[in-house]
């Protein structure tokens, strides 16, 4: 398979379950410890080697793209202080010129309809795409495991899973299982938010891709599904049909934090990670816990 060199973070929703801090605020900047969500998600894509990073941004999301720029006047004060610590932390998580993109998704037509706007920045290769509401958390990101995962195979699409009991299936897309590869398994069929008795599998599509190019195409005439939006599920059966899927069961723990309780669950295990945090965190659990 080709090198994935470029990644699509799509970050033009509204963020209404998180209102009204996220009324004037996108929800990717809402903090899990002390970095934003879109951080958190944007370092995973470096760690598995991303030259250029392409997000798909709408209204009132200038804010991030200022987050992923440099400060000269943050940066002045932190030298006239000596806090040459927060300087390299700055510049770490900093992108390098000419690496990150923005491009708008004028109306609010859905995931499939976001990934077509960064068509012409993605270009004639294979991508990744990373949804920067779910974090997951492990020492190699779950998008290293996916490209890791696809070496030596050809045009290979590939989908992050993970189980869920099956009383919760029905809120998320759902994958069949087919015929082992690697560590890796063929997708037999994508199922949008089934009941349970009609679910293929207990394994969910969780946020993390990697797409041939040819989904553009299909994008551009895809007719609106569920929520009259244009909905990538329905454009990703539509290529399984001429190439295959594969998915990965990813080591690690995934938090959705789209979800207050997802949100709120991945701040503290972030921080219980953290060793100038996780004594007295874990002191104050014990006390709220009475």
């Amino acid at each position: 398979m080709k090198p994935i060199r470029k990644a699509v973070f799509p970050v033009a929703g509204l963020g209404t379950r998180f209102l009204p801090a996220t009324k004037a605020m996108p929800k990717e900047m809402l903090p899990v410890v002390d970095r934003p969500l879109i951080q958190h998600v944007v370092d995973e894509a470096r760690q598995a080697g991303i030259e250029h990073f392409i997000f798909v941004t709408g209204r009132n999301k200038g804010v991030i793209e200022d987050h992923f720029d440099r400060q000269f006047e943050l940066e002045v004060t932190l030298q006239e202080r000596n806090r040459t610590n927060d300087l390299e932390l700055l510049a770490q998580h900093l992108p390098g010129a000419g690496t990150a993109s923005f491009t708008r998704q004028q109306e609010p037509l859905g995931l499939g309809h976001a990934v077509w706007c960064a068509r012409e920045l993605v270009g004639n290769e294979p991508f990744a795409l990373l949804l920067p509401d779910v974090l997951v958390k492990h020492e190699r990101g779950c998008l290293a495991q996916m490209i890791d995962a696809a070496q030596g195979l050809d045009r290979a699409n590939v989908i992050a899973v993970e189980e869920v009991p099956m009383e919760r299936i029905h809120s998320y897309g759902v994958v069949g299982v087919g015929a082992a590869k690697g560590k890796m398994f063929t997708v037999t069929e994508m199922v949008e938010k089934p009941p349970r008795e009609k679910a293929p599998s207990n394994l969910i599509i969780t946020g993390r891709y990697i797409l041939q190019p040819e989904i553009f195409d299909i994008l551009a005439s895809q007719s609106r599904g569920a929520g009259n939006e244009i909905q990538l599920t329905d454009a990703m059966i539509t290529l399984a049909k001429s190439q295959t899927f594969y998915g990965l069961k990813f080591a690690g723990e995934s938090y959705d934090c789209g979800s207050k309780i997802g949100f709120l669950a991945a701040n503290v295990a972030y921080a219980l990670d953290r060793p100038d945090l996780a004594p007295a965190l874990r002191a104050e659990i014990e006390r709220l816990m009475g």
